[in-house]
């Protein structure tokens, strides 16, 4: 699985993502649409950085994500938690398709688009019968995707990245292959993971497929139980536009 190495060296690569600055988005957002809330799943938590802000914040959260070294990486950053934070905190492995946690929920959330990477419409209508299964009547599901206008405006990019901490060093290239007639990027990333105490270098090549969404199959893919309280740019309180690389949706459980 491509998310068992990626975990590696995906805390050093997004070190610098705003994870508190995007919670709080999501917490205004709740506010917002729903003030009581106060239970969230997240499909797709990753290493547990969103979650763990969450629960900084009062919520009690429980992450599924498919990775088992991700998982890991999510319960090593609970244990380094005060225990009342901590004790807010749960994870489980589990696909954003298939996962049922026998539990219901005020809000599910799935970030860092998690739901683009559900490329098939099946994949999506599944993805969105989880979210469902898991809301009481009325509780929120808020999620971000590539938004396709704006990616077959401004096309994807080849990119580079370094960082480095005390030990390790890490270049990522990233080669993107748009396919239109698919509404997917292949985003082929070379991965260099440099030890500096050895001095040792480990090549690692992925491919992480991702499919821009458009607001009209949006619609048409989640079916009759959602209903739509909110379209925004990702971080924005602005519209949709063709410089709103990432969108983000606020679905309501009818």
């Amino acid at each position: 699985m491509v998310f068992d190495s990626y975990s590696r060296y995906y805390d050093l690569l997004y070190r610098d993502k705003d994870y508190a600055g995007e919670a709080a988005y999501l917490v205004s957002h709740l506010r917002q649409h729903a003030p009581k809330a106060a239970s969230v799943l997240e499909l797709g938590c990753g290493t547990g950085a969103h979650a763990e802000h969450l629960a900084r914040m009062g919520f009690t959260v429980h992450g599924v994500d498919q990775s088992e070294s991700m998982l890991a990486r999510a319960a090593a950053r609970k244990s380094a938690l005060p225990a009342e934070t901590a004790a807010r905190l749960s994870f489980g492995r589990g696909d954003a398709r298939t996962v049922r946690t026998g539990a219901q929920y005020d809000a599910v959330i799935s970030l860092f688009h998690v739901m683009s990477y559900q490329t098939g419409n099946a994949d999506l209508q599944a993805a969105f019968a989880t979210a469902a299964a898991h809301l009481r009547p009325g509780g929120l599901f808020l999620f971000d995707f590539w938004y396709g206008p704006a990616v077959l405006a401004q096309r994807p990019e080849a990119r580079e990245k370094r960082l480095a901490d005390e030990r390790t060093e890490v270049t990522r290239t990233a080669e993107p292959v748009l396919h239109e007639n698919e509404d997917v990027v292949d985003v082929n990333y070379t991965v260099l993971i440099g030890d500096k105490k050895t001095g040792g270098t480990e090549r690692i090549r992925e491919t992480h497929r991702m499919r821009y969404l458009f607001l009209p199959e949006l619609a048409l893919l989640r079916g009759a139980a959602f209903e739509e309280r909110a379209t925004l740019a990702w971080m924005s309180a602005e519209p949709l536009s063709a410089r709103s690389w990432s969108g983000f949706q606020i679905l309501a459980r009818a």
